[in-house]
């Protein structure tokens, strides 16, 4: 069995990725994690600390999964296209949660900016991941605004459709 706090993050992850951050409380994760109460302040002051650890590891997770999803091409057109598919594949993967970052930011209130800023943070490397990839600006920008506008599509209405759509607008710009 892991440790303690390696366990009441991985139960966190799964209960907020799948019932949100609201529904979730933490004497569902010190009982589903099976650790005691005290071993879990030991750990996390806050609901609020634990999100941002399970934010901090979605992130690290969310980027190795692409990377490796994007590294079977060398090129720029096809990475890009792949990085698309990575969403089909998340959604097969995941039933159509969507965006834990997006998931979390409808949740969590002016207050909490501590959480803002990780989701922030996530949103402004995957800006960048584009960029990098692509190199023009406004073309990074406008293939970033169409991947984050399919991944809340495909979550709202179950269906890769507009996936599939943006990859053949992808491919015709690119």
């Amino acid at each position: 069995m892991s440790f303690p706090r390696a366990r009441i993050v991985e139960t966190a992850s799964i209960l907020f990725h799948q019932q949100g951050y609201n529904s979730t409380g933490i004497n569902q994760v010190i009982s589903e994690a099976k650790v005691a109460k005290a071993s879990f302040y030991q750990h996390f002051k806050s609901k609020d600390d634990l999100c941002i650890e399970f934010l901090n590891v979605r992130h690290n997770y969310w980027f190795a999964e692409l990377s490796n999803f994007i590294s079977k091409s060398k090129n720029t057109k096809e990475k890009t296209l792949l990085a698309f598919d990575f969403i089909t594949y998340m959604n097969n993967k995941e039933n159509y949660r969507g965006c834990s970052f997006l998931n979390i930011l409808s949740e969590i209130s002016k207050e909490q900016e501590k959480i803002l800023t990780v989701i922030q943070a996530h949103k402004s490397d995957l800006r960048n991941f584009f960029q990098e990839l692509i190199k023009d600006e406004l073309l990074a920008t406008h293939t970033y605004l169409l991947f984050e506008s399919s991944i809340i599509e495909s979550q709202l209405f179950k269906s890769d459709e507009l996936v599939n759509k943006s990859k053949l607008i992808i491919n015709n710009i690119i």
